[in-house]
């Protein structure tokens, strides 16, 4: 599956930011057309000391730029973990046509789970959800980061 491809991309993204000490989620843009990858992005909030800059707001301008509008029509999004509100509203603002999402995130998500942003009567744009792909790999590599970051105490 085509899914899976991009999905194990933004996973190795994941991986890099862990490297980095970011907490581990990547994001890949796609165009739906010709597969071609137009952007890619993991999280640096922590290095770039900026709280927007999540992998998916990232990846977001990236392919805004690559593309020379603010309209992404024509594209998917695959991305490691459940958006937030923030993420969930710049998919629609951007009207990514597909979001892909590995993990579910019961406390900060709001595609599934939270406010649903998507549900919203005032959301103007609802991209096609597609949920749980690599799902265990993505939910254990942030389980393993935040595990090791929990001091153990005696």
């Amino acid at each position: 599956m085509s899914e899976n491809i991009y999905m194990r991309r933004a996973f190795e993204l994941a991986q890099k930011a862990k490297e980095a000490d970011e907490v581990p989620i990547g994001c890949v843009i796609v165009n739906n057309i010709s597969g071609e990858i137009v952007a890619e992005a993991h999280n640096l909030s922590q290095h770039a000391l900026e709280a927007t800059a999540h992998a998916e707001i990232l990846a977001i301008q990236a392919a805004c730029r690559a593309m020379r509008s603010n309209r992404l029509r024509g594209c998917d999004l695959y991305v490691t973990l459940e958006p937030c509100t923030m993420c969930a509203a710049a998919i629609s603002f951007a009207r990514i046509e597909n979001l892909y999402f590995g993990a579910t995130d019961p406390k900060g998500g709001a595609v599934i789970s939270g406010v649903k942003f998507f549900q919203s009567p005032t959301c103007h744009h609802r991209p096609i959800v597609h949920s749980g792909i690599m799902e265990e790999e993505c939910s254990q590599i942030l389980k393993d980061f935040f595990k090791s970051k929990r001091v153990i105490k005696d």
